[in-house]
């Protein structure tokens, strides 16, 4: 960590004036050096060809470090995959810090650290930000935005209109595994062995899917707050079709599932930040999973229902004992805070 003259955040260093200039100098602009960011402009000048894709967020999760990660490597990793969603190659990013006063110095440099090291291995670049500070009491310690920009896979069509009945719905991964991470740090539950999160970047995943099945992938989306469930029913009303999902497909920790239970909630309205749904043709399912399972990111993928010109609209989930219920979606907020 470089000396930065005070332990913690003061006012001073939102100010504009010489803290956040030696702020910035020793931190943010030494880490993140690149030739855009080194024009130490208020924006950036990129070179970008054809059809982008552009995303913002926001990040506040509580607690800032967790299981498997903290706040910066989430932000990075939330924008990163929001952008392949949409069928694109993340290149640039914004980086927008709103931080407490009083906050350890200590700890920002671990965050600072730990978004470049989650950039790097995504392959996109930090190009542009802001700083500001407020009183303590105002914040909570530290928030992140972000704002992402990409240049569209060439085989890429992703779009709810494309989804037809008989696609297949694959996750790519354990659903609930961020959600529960966090519960065990804020409800102080213990596990037989370490429960992380499954934060993580998706673009090469998803990028590989699409060089090898082009426009046979639909549809892809990550069902980051609200969960599996959530992010199926706004899928199934917004492409007007019915979702029927078999719920002994669908893959969860026995541990995830065992905390579930004990709290209370259902895996599919958990919140995910490293997995993601694709909808994709008959066709290619079987090999699209196949794929998935070659990479240590997709090695739970699995295809867990279909869409059906039935029941527009709806979610329908077959129990494990035979039973059938209506899937809607979450109606308020189940675990705050959570990314």
């Amino acid at each position: 960590m470089p000396q930065l003259d005070f332990d913690v955040i003061t006012l001073g260093h939102g100010s504009g004036g010489l803290l956040t200039h030696r702020l910035l100098e020793a931190g943010v602009f030494k880490l993140f050096g690149n030739e855009y960011l080194d024009e130490q402009h208020d924006g950036a000048l990129l070179d970008i060809t054809g059809k982008v894709a552009f995303s913002t967020d926001s990040f506040v999760v509580s607690p800032i470090f967790f299981p498997g990660g903290n706040i910066g490597s989430l932000a990075v990793h939330g924008t990163v995959n929001d952008l392949a969603m949409c069928g694109a190659i993340p290149q640039y990013l914004s980086l927008g810090f709103i931080l407490e006063e009083g906050l350890s110095m200590a700890d920002f440099w671990e965050i600072l650290v730990s978004i470049r090291h989650a950039a790097d291995l995504s392959g996109v670049k930090i190009v542009t930000g802001d700083t500001k500070v407020v009183d303590k009491g105002k914040g909570d310690q530290v928030f992140i935005n972000t704002t992402g920009i990409g240049s569209l896979h060439p085989s890429a069509n992703i779009h709810t209109s494309r989804i037809q009945p008989g696609d297949k719905i694959i996750v790519s991964g354990e659903v609930a595994t961020h959600g529960m991470a966090i519960v065990s740090v804020r409800q102080g539950l213990e596990f037989e062995t370490d429960l992380l999160s499954d934060s993580t970047y998706l673009n090469f995943l998803v990028n590989k899917l699409l060089d090898k099945f082009g426009r046979d992938i639909h549809f892809l989306r990550d069902p980051t707050r609200g969960g599996v469930a959530t992010n199926l029913n706004e899928i199934a009303k917004k492409s007007g079709l019915g979702i029927h999902l078999q719920q002994a497909l669908i893959p969860v920790n026995e541990q995830v599932e065992g905390a579930c239970e004990m709290l209370g909630l259902d895996p599919l309205y958990v919140a995910n930040e490293g997995i993601f749904i694709a909808i994709v043709s008959p066709d290619v399912a079987e090999e699209t999973v196949e794929v998935l399972r070659q990479d240590e990111k997709g090695k739970f993928a699995a295809i867990i229902g279909e869409v059906a010109a039935t029941n527009p609209g709806q979610v329908v989930l077959s129990s494990r004992i035979g039973g059938r219920r209506v899937v809607g979606m979450l109606p308020g907020e189940q675990l705050p805070r959570i990314c």
